[in-house]
């Protein structure tokens, strides 16, 4: 199932929109604005260059559309300089970052969401996929009963959606005080991606 915003992207794909303020009136309800992570650097690839165009279809162009709490890498917290790119889609909003396989161990995204209520809520994060990502990504979630690391190959092809991948499912308490933080340490070699990370409430 593509997305109900895809027809739009699509015929917009080779302007050159990326990495500026946005507002788009794509119809179908399709209304949003985006402004690129203010601490990232810009993209290097043209509009429209990417690796595999079939993968376009997979695009989530408003993470608002997505079920659950949903922070794109626009609302990241970022250590060290990170990239964006469009150059390998599938990924949510308006490009992913990736650590330019530089600064190991020195570089980190923290995603921190303001979440409704107290309980159990599975993560989910997604990412583009080829063989030049890292296979060993560390991913620390902070929940309501400590801190787990889980280390993703990001070569593999997300599960859902060709897209998010479930990280497990977590106790947090209500508010601001759980976290997701994507890691490049003992990544030598390998591009690091950050992109959104998704909690999706259990009942």
């Amino acid at each position: 199932m593509t997305s109900p915003c895809y027809n739009a992207l699509a015929s917009l794909i080779d302007m050159p929109r990326f990495f500026l303020p946005m507002l788009f009136s794509l119809g179908g309800g399709c209304v949003f604005s985006i402004e690129p992570h203010p601490d990232a650097t810009p993209n290097t690839h043209a509009p429209g260059e990417v690796d595999i165009k079939a993968n376009l279809k997979f695009i989530i162009p408003n993470p608002d559309t997505l079920p659950g709490i949903v922070l794109d890498e626009t609302n990241a917290i970022l250590k060290g300089t990170w990239q964006y790119s469009t150059h390998t889609p599938p990924y949510v909003g308006i490009g992913y970052l990736h650590d330019q396989k530089s600064d190991k161990g020195k570089k980190s995204a923290t995603f921190i969401p303001d979440l409704p209520r107290s309980g159990k809520y599975e993560v989910r994060l997604s990412h583009c996929y080829n063989s030049r990502r890292s296979t060993v990504t560390p991913v620390t979630i902070v929940h309501a009963n400590g801190k787990s690391i889980v280390r993703i190959n990001q070569q593999d092809v997300p599960k859902h959606g060709k897209l998010f991948r479930s990280l497990g499912t977590f106790e947090f308490k209500k508010g601001k005080n759980g976290s997701v933080i994507i890691s490049n340490e003992g990544t030598e070699g390998k591009y690091v991606i950050a992109d959104a990370v998704q909690f999706l409430p259990k009942h």
